[in-house]
């Protein structure tokens, strides 16, 4: 009778233990499972810490789960009101702090790297390597790493690296590169996947008002299919890299880099930024306008026209303020960096 009158009592502490909100105060408890930590440590720690009142109920709660072997590591945060039993849950499902970090749509792969540095909650592995380094890191030697990484917000537990991370926006850039390839429209001059995300990147500098991408995008097929250049100052100030002081100058357009399109035919050899979706979609998207030329107004929109005679009377209008003169490139006139 003894035995059994202990057996009940056990099981009833045990059942108010599991359903019994832990003891912290009204912003929480942070605590970090590090890798080698068991259940056993966990709860002496968190019985030492007054968290919880009775430690080996914890672990015997874990053992008859079947779950005292698969707590995960990482940084948790246990919020007031949490039973026992949810906390168990928790550390097993490996729910813990996600931090966020964004990719920029526009952002260059400098751009990024100095992001990630900045970021307090990854774990900084790859600073100091060159961009060549960085892509042997991920397992993608010979890439060039310009426009690879998906822009979006990602969010992870504090000690993630940055090579995970980047790794994690590649393949995310691969997923939907790959399914808006696949939904392209018919007979594009493009041959690869890579050449979308080239001509998506040119696309993203272009232009800030969403809804002119696709026109922006059909200007630029147009004039591949025609053989034209396509003259746009970005992928110049891209060529000029970090020597770019914030003006673009006529010497600029003429001298020749691998990326001066006013100089060379087709697309540049890579991406000059990350493309986000929309501009990707864009690119294997255009419209079907008959326009081959357009100009910023100077409100961040731009005027699209059909004849070289169109665009120097639009050129004329919003970049010489109404005074003529000789004129016949598609020149967008951004003189900022972007």
């Amino acid at each position: 009778m003894l035995v059994v009158i202990s057996g009940i009592w056990l099981l009833v502490d045990i059942n108010n233990f599991r359903n019994t909100p832990i003891n912290v105060d009204d912003d929480g408890l942070l605590y970090q499972i590090n890798t080698g930590d068991n259940l056993t440590r966990v709860s002496r720690n968190l019985h030492q810490a007054n968290v919880i009142e009775h430690p080996r109920y914890l672990v015997l709660l874990g053992k008859l789960a079947g779950t005292a072997n698969s707590i995960k590591t990482g940084e948790y945060l246990f919020k007031p009101g949490t039973t026992t039993d949810q906390l168990l849950e928790q550390i097993v499902k490996g729910n813990t702090i996600q931090y966020s970090a964004t990719i920029v749509e526009g952002w260059n792969f400098w751009e990024l790297m100095a992001a990630l540095q900045q970021n307090e909650y990854l774990q900084p592995t790859l600073k100091g390597l060159t961009p060549k380094q960085v892509m042997e890191k991920l397992g993608k030697p010979g890439e060039h790493p310009e426009g690879r990484f998906l822009p979006d917000t990602y969010h992870f537990p504090r000690g993630t690296t940055d090579a995970e991370f980047l790794l994690r926006a590649y393949q995310a850039m691969e997923t939907v590169l790959e399914k808006e390839w696949e939904n392209r429209k018919p007979d594009l001059p493009l041959k690869t996947p890579y050449e979308a995300l080239i001509l998506a990147s040119i696309v993203e500098k272009e232009t800030a008002v969403p809804s002119e991408r696709n026109a922006i995008a059909g200007v630029f097929i147009r004039r591949l299919i025609k053989k034209m250049r396509l003259q746009t100052d970005p992928t110049v100030i891209y060529g000029i890299g970090e020597k770019f002081d914030g003006n673009l100058r006529r010497i600029d357009l003429v001298n020749d880099t691998p990326y001066n399109t006013y100089r060379r035919h087709g697309l540049t050899p890579t991406p000059i930024a990350m493309p986000g979706l929309d501009s990707i979609r864009a690119a294997l998207n255009p419209d079907d306008s008959n326009a081959l030329y357009f100009v910023a107004r100077g409100d961040g929109s731009h005027v699209f026209s059909a004849t070289l005679e169109q665009h120097n009377k639009a050129v004329i209008k919003y970049q010489l303020n109404g005074k003529a003169r000789p004129f016949s490139s598609m020149r967008n006139t951004k003189t900022t960096k972007q």
